[in-house]
């Protein structure tokens, strides 16, 4: 060895030491203290050799798993061919390919796409073409929604723990009522599906000039703590909407591409979105968002209306249209399904064991467990954290969310194996009867 690279590596700072030192990280509670190095499928390894299983998938983005060779493969592939372009011209087969695959698995007449970069950018450019193409303003939104982290998406978000100390933000944006059953005056899924369906109509005639583009939400609420909307509810938002000539973007940057049990979640409610927005497992890792709209609604850009630089990425398309293939080939939204309706059963078995557990929820693999104190449904936040902190000790990575952030997040890559699976729910078990106790 050199003694002079020896000498360097003893003085040399860890990455833990360069983060804390180079990186923005105040806008998180508490970093992972785990140092990835690599990751396969539904597992992660850090830079000492231990394992962890991983049910969060990187904020349900890999949903074909953790490096998966045929993306990956696609994507090397492309480097050696053509790394960046732009918009403003024709280039790579690949870019256009992906576009048509959008086109074939969204649903309805959704057909035409714009490239972005990321789910906030693709909610903002949905939110643009809406306005341009209805010549109106105003959105409605819900509370407890979660649309992205800059401001034209955080205007929009309805929830104040991720808008503090950013404000004011923009006007001309009103919030209905999440259809939130488990926390609401309603007893029943169906009522209140119908009671705040009713209650856009209100916020339409109370809270806004009339002068409204769009109405966004997303069709399983990620961040508000994966809130499941009742069956009905989309279908008798539709009839509110089209009343007033209002357009229904659908955020499914995170329920998207197989994650409940669907190609999108907006296909279990039966309803044709006018705009969809995604992104995150579009192309398992890589940063690539879109927004797809139908031709007509598409037509409203003009030039010098919208760009990005590196909207379309080439590299970016090319894992995109491969991990959407792999979905197709092996049915991962049928996973999900199958899986997701085990794990929700071994969950709901767990409830009746652990008054902890307050409202077990989901569709496919977005999950959420809600964590309470009492029978007043008191958030219990504190133990949620610990709870998480308990799997993590025991090799397990999940999430924590909710307007109270006393939810438990399970959204692993789909591919996630029976034995996995069965491994994650014991640890977490255990992790919740140690916080009980």
């Amino acid at each position: 060895m050199n003694p002079l690279s020896a000498v360097a590596e003893v003085g040399a700072k860890t990455t833990e030491e360069k983060y804390r030192e180079y990186l923005m990280t105040g806008f998180v509670k508490a970093v992972t203290p785990v140092v990835i190095d690599h990751a396969e499928g539904a597992t992660v390894r850090d830079v000492n050799g231990r394992t962890y299983l991983d049910c969060f998938a990187g904020i349900s983005v890999v949903n074909a798993g953790h490096c998966n060779p045929e993306v990956t493969a696609a994507a090397k592939a492309q480097i050696d061919k053509l790394v960046h372009c732009c918009s403003y011209m024709y280039h790579v087969p690949v870019v256009a390919d992906m576009a048509e695959k959008m086109a074939e698995i969204t649903p309805g007449r959704l057909k035409k796409t714009f490239f972005a970069n990321s789910g906030a950018e693709a909610v903002e450019g949905a939110l643009k073409l809406a306005r341009l193409y209805t010549g109106k303003k105003e959105v409605i939104s819900l509370e407890a929604s979660f649309h992205g982290r800059t401001y034209a998406t955080l205007s929009v978000t309805g929830n104040s723990s991720r808008k503090k100390r950013g404000g004011p933000y923009a006007s001309g944006v009103a919030f209905a009522p999440a259809p939130y059953t488990y926390r609401s005056q309603w007893e029943s899924d169906e009522r209140c599906g119908e009671e705040c369906a009713k209650a856009i109509e209100n916020v339409f005639r109370f809270h806004t000039s009339g002068d409204v583009a769009a109405f966004l939400a997303e069709p399983v609420m990620g961040e508000g703590g994966i809130i499941v909307p009742p069956r009905n509810y989309f279908k008798a938002v539709k009839e509110v909407l089209d009343r007033h000539g209002i357009l229904f973007i659908v955020d499914e940057v995170q329920s998207g591409f197989g994650r409940t049990g669907a190609m999108f979640a907006i296909e279990h409610y039966g309803v044709e979105p006018d705009i969809m927005a995604t992104a995150k497992g579009i192309a398992d890792g890589f940063p690539l968002g879109a927004f797809t709209s139908r031709d007509e609604i598409a037509a409203a850009f003009q030039p010098g209306d919208h760009l990005s630089t590196f909207g379309g990425n080439p590299v970016s398309c090319a894992a995109g249209l491969a991990n959407i293939q792999f979905m197709q080939k092996h049915d991962l939204p049928g996973q999900a399904k199958r899986k997701g309706e085990y794990v929700i059963g071994k969950l709901r078995a767990m409830q009746s064991k652990l008054p902890l557990i307050g409202d077990v929820r989901g569709l496919g693999l977005m999950i959420g467990i809600e964590l309470v104190e009492d029978a007043k449904k008191t958030p219990a936040t504190a133990k949620a954290e610990a709870a998480k902190a308990a799997c993590l000790k025991a090799g397990l990575l999940l999430g924590v969310g909710g307007v109270y952030g006393n939810v438990l997040r399970l959204q692993p890559p789909l591919v996630i194996t029976q034995e996995q699976l069965d491994r994650a729910l014991e640890i977490l078990e255990k992790a919740l009867r140690e916080v009980s106790a």
